[in-house]
């Protein structure tokens, strides 16, 4: 792994260890946690398919 792999992996680390508590603060019934974490699953492999048939 290259240098141009390892800061953007450190820095998508630090910005979910930013927004993971408000994220998981604003969801406390497990339903709608469940929901936002699927919707958002859904949006992070989309973007990988996407970014693999561009590079």
């Amino acid at each position: 792994m290259g240098l141009e792999e390892i800061i953007p992996s450190i820095a998508l680390i630090l910005v979910l260890i930013l927004v993971l508590p408000s994220f998981i603060k604003s969801n406390f019934r497990k339903r709608v946690f469940l929901k936002n974490l699927s919707i958002w699953g859904i949006i992070v492999l989309l973007l990988m398919i996407l970014l693999y048939f561009i590079y």
